[in-house]
């Protein structure tokens, strides 16, 4: 019986969105500095963050958007901060289906989580959730900045196993975009795994999902086919 269901956060509770990081940096570093030390200061942050991300590719650990700024030589006025995530804004609201969707599995009894690797605060991902009405359907949520680790690693999934209560990984179900962090971590995890594929994400075959739907309203389905076939 599946008791947790735990979702990535970007690309699958928000729909994915291709973001031109240089353009967004060099618009949120343009009032905080002088001209030309605006280019600069957002060049060196791209790049910092760039370095960051390939290590957490090759080693699976995390890093914090305090490490890129870091690296980059940078100490970030608050008002920076502030408008560097609202500049996300656009980028990040939840997908129409979320709301609807967590509603069914909480009436089913099924606990609620999210795993995303990211470096940023939790509190800028509660804001989200908060303004799009999700935060209070989520019974347990880790961010890959409040730990050691990044998916595909299993740590970061029993860490989200924690936080929704459950010991089994046989009675999860992870969903979320990415054949590799998502699909391959999760199931090495010992979960099931379900897919909601999109192009811009590089393919990994050496794995295959428990299920791939087009959409989240498409999940209820899947849980109801395992449940049938289980049975």
């Amino acid at each position: 019986m599946v008791r947790a269901v735990i979702f990535d956060w970007g690309g699958t509770l928000t729909p994915w969105h291709t973001v031109d990081h240089d353009a967004l940096w060099r618009e949120v570093c343009g009032p905080h500095f002088p001209a030309a030390g605006a280019d600069q200061a957002a060049a060196a942050i791209v790049a910092a963050e760039l370095a960051l991300w390939q290590l957490a590719g090759d080693s699976q650990r995390s890093a914090t958007l305090t490490e890129v700024f870091e690296r980059a030589g940078i100490a970030p006025p608050e008002a920076l901060l502030t408008s560097y995530f609202q500049a996300w804004d656009a980028h990040t609201f939840t997908d129409p289906d979320v709301v609807p969707l967590l509603n069914r599995l909480r009436d089913r009894g099924i606990k609620i989580g999210v795993l995303s690797n990211t470096m940023w605060p939790r509190s800028a991902h509660e804001r989200v959730f908060r303004r799009d009405g999700v935060l209070d359907l989520i019974d347990g949520a880790v961010y890959s900045s409040e730990i050691p680790w990044t998916k595909p690693h299993p740590e970061a999934f029993r860490a989200a196993m924690a936080a929704v209560g459950v010991d089994d990984p046989a009675a999860c179900v992870f969903v979320g975009d990415r054949p590799y962090d998502d699909v391959h971590g999760a199931k090495r995890a010992g979960m099931r795994a379900v897919l909601i594929p999109h192009s811009a994400v590089p393919a990994f075959d050496e794995v295959t999902p428990d299920a791939v739907i087009a959409r989240l309203a498409d999940l209820p389905a899947c849980l109801d086919a395992w449940s049938a076939r289980d049975a």
